[in-house]
């Protein structure tokens, strides 16, 4: 099944591209930390706290795979570490077109001021946190994607109309 996979920064867009991407085509969206979530019955944040960053991981791989044996076409949002392992990458690729949502570094601080809910930013300078983190993940985010999409200072809707364009 070709779904279409999007991948980024936290705060990058991927959850409000999408849900509207996914209207817009008349397909479902799934978002891999929402389905992780009802999976565990536990919110991400519980799931680092009690089990740590390397059990969630796995569990994010495990989700890949059972994302293969979905039958309808859907648009899939992952979390910002999950193209980080590279066994991820590449089942990303498997599973369809990879679009990178690729956000500047002051656009993620302006829409993650004040997130509680993102456990690799909990604590410490929100700024440095990103930076360090984006020097980290941007050579995979580049890596997995056939699609890279800027979205500093665009609408949802021109987001969109730049995936569809490539994948129509």
């Amino acid at each position: 099944m070709n779904h279409i996979i999007l991948i980024g920064f936290m705060g990058a867009g991927k959850t409000s591209v999408g849900q509207a991407l996914a209207r817009d085509m008349q397909l479902t969206f799934a978002d891999t930390d929402e389905r992780i979530e009802a999976q565990q019955k536990k919110k991400i944040n519980d799931i680092f706290a009690q089990y740590g960053e390397a059990y969630f991981r796995d569990l994010e791989t495990d989700m890949l795979h059972q994302l293969q044996t979905e039958e309808q076409r859907l648009v899939i949002s992952v979390g910002g570490g999950l193209p980080v392992r590279r066994e991820n990458r590449e089942l990303l690729r498997k599973l369809g077109t990879v679009v990178y949502l690729q956000a500047q570094v002051e656009t993620l601080v302006g829409r993650l001021r004040g997130d509680t809910t993102r456990p690799k930013l909990a604590g410490g300078d929100l700024r440095e946190k990103i930076e360090t983190l984006m020097q980290q993940r941007e050579a995979f985010y580049l890596e997995a994607a056939q699609l890279l999409v800027a979205t500093d200072k665009k609408s949802v809707k021109n987001i969109i109309k730049e995936i569809e364009d490539y994948v129509l």
